[in-house]
């Protein structure tokens, strides 16, 4: 809901096209009084001894009506305005009673449902309905004489003649003014109500726009990352494998082939993987996690690190559990991340793998004995550190990474989970 307060809303104001059709309405209004003046003047309704001429009775008409031209603009201006001169005319005998009613109705009407300052539009309907109840009493006092000398022929003497008529005007004006500002602040709690609604709609829209472009900046990220992990771990293993190639060649041409056969392979197995991450990008939910990686396939980054030359000790502890899939994808990308850095930065000769199944918590833990700078991979231009630390972040998990007191570099990941319920254990 808006903090503001409903006092201090302001409603917008006129549209163009608003102020033009308040213009015809403001004209056309006008010429109907004329109209009207005329054919009251016919029939004898504004004949009396001291009624004023007719050049007067119409200046009266179209000054009465006509400001309604600018009910919207100048709302507060136009009410006073008409509502004096509605006065006036009267006082003045000239005035057309029945058009000039129904637009002072409307200038009262659009006070209330467009008057900028809320506060101030209340006081002056009610300062303008004061007015016109005590410019009543007035008549009535004025006259009281003359209306109560008249024997008001066909009076059936049901209830008093003069307190009938009395009752009769006040209880009409009541009734007439009421309803002009019931109505008129009905108009301006739409209004408020509709700008709420397109107010929210908007910023619901703008959410919605924020929300989407974090996603593709996320999904941007995600494969930025998905590539570094997938193609980072086999391209150094593979220009690890060609180094020694390259040194074995004319020497050790047995071992030069292995290397030739391992770089083959590293090769083919980055096609794979790239085939299998883009698979997983074009999919979505579930079938996209099913299609990563995940800790099973360790194993093969231990082996990978052999063929590249290093000594390599890997183990699992405790008692495997099968993982959520996005928490198994996890865990095996650092430990590739890991592997990868140790071969390209640390120049390590032994690596040491463990995977830990906790109480809802699985970790993975890398070392090595490499030269344990953990700054190499950022100077580099690298996004090996930071792409864990994103993965470790999404699980509420936890990442330490840095050298080792005694020499090398470690990586160890600690990563909470829901146990996964077996199909025999969902069917309980």
């Amino acid at each position: 809901m808006p903090s503001w307060n409903i006092e201090e809303w302001r409603r917008p104001g006129p549209t163009p096209a608003q102020r033009k059709a308040d213009l015809w309405i403001g004209i056309g209004v006008a010429a109907v009084a004329v109209l009207n003046l005329f054919l009251s003047r016919s029939v004898g309704m504004l004949h009396t001894d001291d009624a004023p001429a007719r050049a007067e009775q119409i200046a009266w008409a179209v000054a009465t009506t006509l400001p309604l031209a600018w009910r919207r603009q100048r709302p507060d201006a136009v009410a006073l305005i008409m509502s004096a001169l509605f006065i006036g005319g009267q006082v003045r005998g000239a005035q057309e009673q029945q058009v000039t009613t129904y637009a002072l109705y409307a200038a009262i009407y659009t006070l209330g449902a467009w008057g900028p300052v809320r506060r101030r539009a209340r006081t002056l309907r009610l300062g303008i309905i004061a007015a016109m109840f005590g410019w009543l009493t007035v008549a009535f006092l004025t006259q009281w004489d003359e209306i109560h000398g008249e024997s008001f022929e066909g009076a059936s003497g049901e209830l008093p003649v003069l307190w009938s008529l009395v009752f009769n005007n006040y209880f009409v004006n009541v009734i007439f003014f009421g309803s002009v500002y019931l109505v008129g602040d009905a108009a301006w709690q739409a209004a408020r109500r509709l700008n709420t609604v397109e107010s929210q709609a908007a910023e619901l829209r703008a959410a919605q726009a924020a929300e989407a472009e974090r996603a593709v900046i996320r999904e941007r990220v995600r494969i930025a990352r998905e590539l570094h992990d997938v193609v980072a771990h086999h391209v150094s293993v593979m220009g690890i494998q060609a180094s020694a190639c390259r040194r074995a060649l004319d020497k050790d041409p047995a071992r030069a082939r292995t290397a030739l056969t391992a770089i083959e392979e590293g090769a083919r197995t980055a096609v794979d993987e790239l085939r299998r991450m883009l698979g997983a990008l074009r999919a979505s939910g579930a079938t996209a996690e099913a299609a990563t990686s995940g800790v099973d396939r360790i194993p093969q980054i231990a082996e990978s690190a052999r063929e590249a030359g290093l000594t390599v000790h890997s183990a699992v502890f405790g008692d495997p559990v099968p993982l959520p899939d996005s928490v198994s994808q996890t865990a095996y990308r650092i430990v590739q991340e890991a592997v990868t850095n140790a071969l390209k930065h640390a120049h390590a000769r032994t690596l040491d793998i463990r995977v830990r199944y906790l109480s809802g918590l699985v970790e993975v833990d890398v070392t090595d004995d490499g030269r344990g700078t953990s700054d190499k991979p950022e100077k580099s231009g690298g996004m090996g550190i930071i792409g864990m630390r994103e993965r470790v972040a999404v699980h509420d998990g936890e990442l330490e990474s840095g050298p080792r007191p005694g020499g090398g570099y470690r990586v160890r990941a600690r990563l909470p989970f829901t146990p996964v319920l077996s199909m025999a254990g969902e069917s309980r």
